[in-house]
């Protein structure tokens, strides 16, 4: 249990994904679009694929190293296998839509102040308070 207030966790992990899409930017030139980067995993052959592949793990990694030191509080506790698929082919399918990911659009994009981001990005924040306020009026 963390005596820290919950708004230092969140400012250390937006600080800890800054700094990350910021040294991939330097290191590689690329933009830490999180699909773009899992599409062109995809295929083994293609130019990038090792800094690609390295990249996935260390996110898994990451995720399985936040959940031991943290527990279910670092995760999405109590969601199943069947829920986890289906918000993944529809996150998926709404990056296909928007051209890019939160990550690409959020944290990249709007850092470049690039017009298509913001626009991306104020639909996906208004698409999950609709998404959280319609839950919550079905439960």
């Amino acid at each position: 249990m963390s005596i820290a207030p919950d708004w230092i966790h969140a400012l250390q992990g937006g600080v800890a994904i800054g700094a990350a899409s910021s040294l991939l930017l330097l290191v590689n030139g690329r933009v830490a679009g999180v699909t773009g980067i899992f599409a062109g995993a995809l295929t083994p052959r293609a130019p990038g694929f090792d800094w690609r592949a390295l990249f996935l793990v260390g996110l898994l990694a990451g995720g399985a190293l936040a959940k031991v030191l943290f527990g279910a509080a670092g995760s999405a506790a109590g969601t199943g296998v069947a829920q986890a698929l289906a918000a993944g082919l529809l996150v998926g399918v709404g990056t296909r839509l928007a051209n890019g990911c939160t990550s690409g659009h959020g944290v990249c994009g709007i850092a470049r102040l690039s017009p298509r981001s913001l626009v991306a990005t104020v639909t996906f924040i208004a698409t999950g308070a609709l998404t959280v306020l319609a839950m919550r009026r079905l439960a």
